[in-house]
Formats: structure tokens, sequence, C-alpha cells
């Protein structure tokens, strides 16, 4: 019953597997994958018999890695809105009136949520096996690589799926999922990838199969014991949550619409009239719009965040202040996360909700729309993800050899602004052009780990098989707000040289202008070239959202 015949399953299979859409991707997946192998094979008819090993575990280790950070990424915009979506949806309680087991509930909601994943996966299964045929790769270790990301894809959709199960709407679930499933996704890439093969091994498959099959009955017997006493029930009136009376509960960060840094991104409620000249709806989105589900995500968001970047802070910035770069490099990794949840479901939620016709026959203009989506997104993400620089601020205080370089301080903190800017633009854009959050919200990820994490990785995999000199590569990583943040440079305190990541090569690039050229940091083309895209980008946003007012126009 729990498979064969679990209606949930096949309902939501359907569904998704059968969409025009799901074929397209994966269409797409499996044509990119063949292009890197394309690329990446030698030439010649003997070419196969003289290529290096190094060449073939570089390309398998890309393959690896960039699949596993697809599943850490992928996998929650899947299930976490397994439940809030039947919530949103006013159809919960329905669902949980079935005849259906909540057992049948979960496993279907999670088989659902992770099959397609799943099926990405093993279709690039045949383009691995042509790198087997390379040499320097044993099957056993392809084998070891798929068993790693199976077990990723059912741990990160079950975890998703629980904090679907405690939260209402999708973008709280998400957001609290994925700052669960980073720290978990960092440490199974340490222990997998260690050039140890012993304890590696040893790792993938005496220790990690059975930590996960812990977790998923823990996660389980959670999420089925929450399905079989709901708490939620009874939606009536339950829409709006009592922050006062939430708060006389909360344990933790409790947050004060009166008090500093809190009425940054969560102003108090209005109890008078709007002065004239007041943009109506960036006021309900930063004072009610947000909040309304209560405060119970954020205060998760600022605890967890907050909490990982104290091992983080010890290591990166006091023991090796000239590793700095790395712990920006978390700060971004998190606005990379929590960014898209506040701004990808800005305009689809409107439609989700049927107010967008409403919004878009207002007095209001398309601009003042937009502009108010993008301040109320870009606000409440980007004093989340500066809470987490008041380490950074710290050290440069303390330590002598980041002190003496103040000016790289406000470098990084610009770094920080531009990316909380960009991923807030690439949202509210995905937004515009998509139906569903869901959609929105997945196409926003891929976006930016194409701008952001894609060129790192493509850098890293051509150095030494291109004839290229690095800084010809480094010019391919001025969208990335992770290469221009190593590109600053931090004396180390054994040899008082620069620290420069091996993956990275260069810290500049070279810039042809005329008959001249000029070496430039990567951190000037990133910060010369983000505003160029973020104006782009919301050009783009506004013709997308004008073409909406406009149709909504013509049918009144």
């Amino acid at each position: 019953m729990i498979l064969r015949e679990n209606p949930v399953l096949i309902r939501e299979l359907l569904v998704n597997l059968r969409s025009s859409r799901s074929f397209l991707l994966q269409l797409a997946y499996v044509v990119f994958l063949g292009v890197v192998v394309y690329f990446a094979w030698p030439a010649g008819e003997e070419a196969t018999n003289q290529v290096s090993p190094g060449v073939s575990q570089r390309l398998f280790n890309l393959f690896f890695l960039g699949q596993f950070f697809l599943v850490a990424l992928v996998a929650p915009t899947f299930a976490a809105g397994s439940i809030t979506g039947e919530k949103e949806r006013k159809t919960y309680e329905l669902l949980l009136a079935s005849p259906l087991e909540p057992s049948t509930i979960l496993v279907g909601k999670l088989l659902s949520s992770s099959t397609y994943l799943v099926l990405l996966i093993i279709s690039s299964l045949p383009l691995m096996i042509l790198c087997f045929l390379l040499g320097g790769i044993l099957l056993s270790e392809i084998a070891r690589a798929y068993l790693v990301l199976i077990l990723a894809a059912g741990t990160f959709g079950l975890i998703s799926v629980a904090c679907s199960s405690f939260f209402g709407r999708t973008s709280s679930a998400l957001v609290v999922s994925y700052l669960v499933i980073l720290p978990l996704a960092l440490i199974t890439v340490t222990v997998t990838q260690t050039d140890d093969v012993v304890l590696r091994d040893f790792v993938s498959i005496a220790v990690l199969p059975p930590w996960c099959i812990a977790i998923w009955v823990i996660v389980g017997l959670l999420i089925n014991r929450r399905l079989l006493f709901p708490p939620d029930v009874g939606s009536e009136g339950k829409e709006v949550i009592d922050e006062e009376e939430e708060m006389k509960y909360a344990v933790g960060v409790v947050i004060d619409r009166e008090l500093f840094p809190d009425m940054l991104f969560a102003p108090a409620k209005r109890t008078d009239l709007m002065p004239d000249g007041t943009n109506p709806v960036l006021d309900k989105e930063l004072r009610s719009e947000i909040f309304s589900q209560g405060t119970l995500m954020l205060r998760l968001v600022i605890q967890v965040s907050m909490f990982l970047s104290i091992p983080l802070m010890a290591y990166l910035l006091f023991l090796r202040p000239e590793l700095t770069g790395y712990y920006v490099g978390y700060v971004l990794m998190f606005n990379l996360l929590v960014g898209p949840v506040f701004s990808s479901g800005s305009i689809t939620q409107e439609r989700e909700r049927k107010t967008l016709g409403l919004l878009l026959t207002t007095l209001l203009k398309p601009g003042t729309i937009v502009i108010a989506k993008l301040l109320a997104s870009a606000r409440v993400s980007t004093v989340l993800t500066f809470l987490l620089t008041e380490q950074l601020l710290l050290a440069y205080i303390l330590i002598p050899e980041l002190r003496d370089r103040w000016w790289t301080l406000l470098i990084f903190l610009s770094l920080i602004a531009a990316t909380c800017v960009t991923t807030t633009t690439v949202g509210l854009l995905c937004s515009a052009l998509s139906r569903r959050t869901a959609v929105a919200m997945v196409v926003t990820y891929l976006a930016l780990l194409a701008l952001f994490i894609g060129p790192v990785g493509l850098v890293w995999y051509l150095q030494g098989y291109t004839a290229l000199s690095e800084e010809r590569l480094a010019s391919l990583t001025i969208t990335s707000p992770f290469a221009a943040a190593m590109s600053i440079p931090i004396p180390s305190s054994d040899d008082g040289q620069p620290y420069t990541p091996s993956f990275l090569g260069s810290t500049a690039l070279d810039l042809s202008i005329g008959s001249k050229t000029l070496s430039v940091p990567i951190w000037v083309a990133y910060l010369a070239m983000t505003p160029v895209i973020v104006v782009v980008l919301n050009v783009l946003t506004y013709l997308a959202f004008r073409w909406r007012w406009w149709r909504a126009g013509m049918s009144i």
C-alpha cells in the first residue's frame, strides 16, 4: 500500500514526470554533462592510452562535486513545498482527513519529491562510465560516488519534508532546510573527498549508510507523529499569527520591532494612516507580509547562522587570518541560499493567492510595484546577511595582520552588499517570468550557480589542461563573488606573502586596452561588472512585469 498503491505518490509522479518541463530539464542536464565530457575527452585515436590519470580523476571529481551540490541545492526546492504547498492551497486538512495513514502520506511526498532528482543522478551514469574508459578510476569509486549521492538525496529530501511539516509557507521551510543541510553537505564532502583512500572508503561505505538510516528513522518518526497529531489544523483565522502571543513562548532569539537592528528588517506595525507619497506595496511587504506567519523562521535563521559562524570565525579569522576570504565566502553562501527565498516568490505568490490581477489593476504604476518588491526583499536578506559580519569586524579590531590592512574590510563589505543586490534582483526577475514559486526558486538557484559557482569550477578544471594563461582563465570569474573574495590580498602570518587558493590560480586578470594590457584584480572587475548586471536584470524585470500589467489592463 505504501509504494504500489500510494495515491499521493502516483498523483505527484504523474503530474511531475509527465510534464514537458521535466523532459526538457533532463535533456538539458544530460546535454550539458555530455558537452563537458566532449571537451575534456583527449583528441586522437591513441590519445586515451596517453592521457594522464589526473585528467580522468579531475573530471570524475568535478562530476561528483557538481552533482552533490546540485543535490544539496535542488533537493530542498523539490521537497520543502511538499506539505506547505498543501497548506497554501488549503488542501492540507482534506489530505489529513483522508483514510491514508501518515506513513503513506510521508512516503508519497518524499518519493515524489526525490524521484526526479534521483533520475537526474542516474541519467549521468553513462557519462561517468566514459570517464572510467580514460583510466585512473576504479568502478568501485564510481559505485561509491553514486551511493553517496543517493544517500544524500534521500537525507536532504527527508529533512526538507520535515521542515515543510513544521512551517506554513514554502519560503520558511526552504530557508530552514538550507541552514540545516549546508553544514551536513560540507561535512560529507570533506570526509568523502579526502586524499586518504582507506578513510574515504570506510566513511562512504561503513559510516555514512547507517548514519543516514538512523536520520531517516528519527526524522520519519517525527513527521509521522506530526501528521498523526497535527497542531496546525483548522485554517480559519490562523493565517496570521499574533506576534505578541508568539513571543510569550519564544525560545532563544526574540525579535523586537522597536529595537536595533530588528527595526531594520522588521519595522513596527503601522498604527496610523500612511503619509502622502508612501509606497503602499513596500509598506505592506515590510510591516506585514513577510511576518504574517510569525517570526519562527527568522529566529531560526539568525540562531543557526550565528551558531555556524562561531567555529568558522575561530579558525578562519583568528587562527588563520590569511583565510579571511573563506569566511566571507561563508557569508556569501548564506546570502546565496537565503536571498532568493525572499525575492523569488515576490510576484508568483501574488499569482498563487489570486491577488496579482487586483495588484495590476490598481492606480500604482508597474515601476512602483517592482521597486517595492525589490527593496522589501533586498532589505530583509541584506540585514540578515550583514548580521554575520559582526565577527569580521571583531577580527579586524583584534588581529594585527588584519588591522594593518583595514581597507580590505571595506572591500569585503562592498562585495557582500553587491552580492545581496544581485541575488535579490535575479530572484525577482525569475519571479516575474515564472508562474509558480517553486519553479521561480529552482530557476533562481540555477542562475546563481551559473553566475557565482560555475566559473570557479570551470577555472579549477581547466588549470593545467589549456594553453590559456592563469590571468586569461581568471577573466572567466568576474561574475563570481567567491573568486572576488579570494582575490583580496591578505598576507600570511608565516611568510608575509598573500595567500592565493590553489583552485583560483591567479588573483588578477588581463584587460586589453588598445595595445596595452593591464592587470586588474578580480575583485575590482567584479565590483565594476555587478552594477551593469543589476541594471540589466532590473530592466528585464520591469519589462516583464509591465507586460503582465498591460495584459491585465486589456482583460478589463
